[in-house]
């Protein structure tokens, strides 16, 4: 009887060790971040330059946009865009709450509630003039840019960081860009001001 009950008692331990082990957050191998976003300069339009696949982008999506506003309340107003396969607009509105005050640099992103999304910025121009955005389980990754095209050579660059961190770059699939998207949403934010 006693063995069962040792037996019990470590299958029991064992079992609960897992389980605390499964629901742990596992950041131990998290992308660092970097030191410190200005949010304001971090708002405004990017395009997405290159990503990994993922279950919630369209595939054949381009002109892919995401813009970025500050809102009064400390929260940070998100609409991405992007040219579907048939040509049409599409656009999703949320909303990205700081989760690190010290650094701006990890927000969380909500696009429908109660469902939220980490957004950490891993790598930042000194102008602003690309950012890298991924998770901590380094499932997502995106490189985005201020303007639709990227340099070559300032992409390798970005590659050359990613892979030293570890980053597993060979899943990047290239955006296409035209640069039109603005230049329509800009028309027809015009013409809905006219009526």
């Amino acid at each position: 009887m006693k063995r069962v009950f040792k037996a019990a008692l470590l299958v029991g331990g064992v079992a609960a060790g897992a389980a605390v082990y499964a629901l742990a957050d596992h950041n131990i191998d998290a992308p660092r971040t970097v030191d410190f976003v200005d949010l304001g300069r971090y708002a405004g339009q990017w395009y997405e330059i290159a990503r990994f696949p993922n279950r919630f982008q369209r595939t054949g999506c381009c002109d892919v946009t995401a813009s970025y506003a500050l809102l009064p309340n400390g929260r940070v107003s998100v609409v991405n865009a992007c040219r579907n396969p048939n040509g049409g607009l599409e656009r999703i509105s949320g909303t990205a709450r700081v989760m690190d005050r010290k650094t701006n640099a990890k927000l969380k992103v909500t696009f429908f509630w109660p469902f939220a999304g980490d957004y950490w910025i891993l790598d930042l121009g000194s102008d602003y003039e690309y950012a890298v955005v991924g998770d901590p389980g380094r499932n997502y990754l995106w490189i985005l840019s201020r303007t639709p095209q990227m340099d070559a050579a300032a992409y390798q660059r970005i590659i050359t960081r990613l892979e030293a961190r570890g980053l597993d770059t060979a899943r990047l699939v290239r955006t296409p860009q035209s640069g039109q998207l603005l230049a329509e949403a800009v028309a027809a934010g015009r013409q809905q001001r006219a009526r």
